[in-house]
């Protein structure tokens, strides 16, 4: 069974050795060059996600516009990417013990940032590698899992509902 990661949580490409991708610093931001026009009404936020080589060769790695899709709330609706503010990783050499960094800015209705999944296909070397899914929240009061601080939203707030997710697909026979 495929699970999601959790904001922060880093997965690796076994196919790849020692190489590894995350989404993480999922926060409300404002674009460095200035809010697009067609973002009006909806609400900012940034995302990280850093590919890391702790191989002993270097990878070949792009991740440009098409292979981040965010979607936002319970619906899973596409996010606004802004991608004239957004910075990409377009054909870097990740040498051992490097690292490289995308930074990508969206937008969405403030109440469907409570629910923010990520999925990534990074291409490695000219070849797709699979796709992961991120899954964390950039809402009012919440703060991405894996920055240390607990998220908001109680006993039904995404870190749990990720917890209970995991734990019902673990294994057949398992109570939950």
């Amino acid at each position: 069974m495929y699970e999601p990661n959790v904001v922060g949580d880093w997965q690796e490409y076994h196919e790849h050795a020692g190489l590894r991708v995350r989404v993480h610093r999922l926060e409300r931001a404002e674009p460095p060059r200035g809010r697009d026009d067609a973002a009006e009404g909806l609400t900012y936020f940034r995302l990280r996600v850093t590919v890391e080589n702790r191989g002993a060769r270097h990878y070949g790695i792009h991740l440009e516009d098409g292979q981040i899709d965010v979607r936002i709330g319970t619906d899973g609706e596409g996010a606004f990417v802004d991608w004239r503010n957004s910075q990409f990783i377009e054909g870097f050499d990740v040498h051992p013990l490097r690292r490289a960094t995308a930074v990508l800015y969206a937008a969405g209705p403030e109440a469907a940032l409570s629910q923010v999944d990520v999925q990534i296909q990074l291409r490695v070397e000219e070849e797709w590698a699979d796709r992961r899914l991120w899954t964390g929240a950039a809402g009012p009061d919440d703060e991405s899992p894996g920055t240390g601080a607990p998220a908001a939203g109680g006993a039904a707030g995404l870190v749990h509902q990720v917890s209970n997710f995991l734990r019902d697909q673990s294994g057949p026979g398992t109570a939950g």
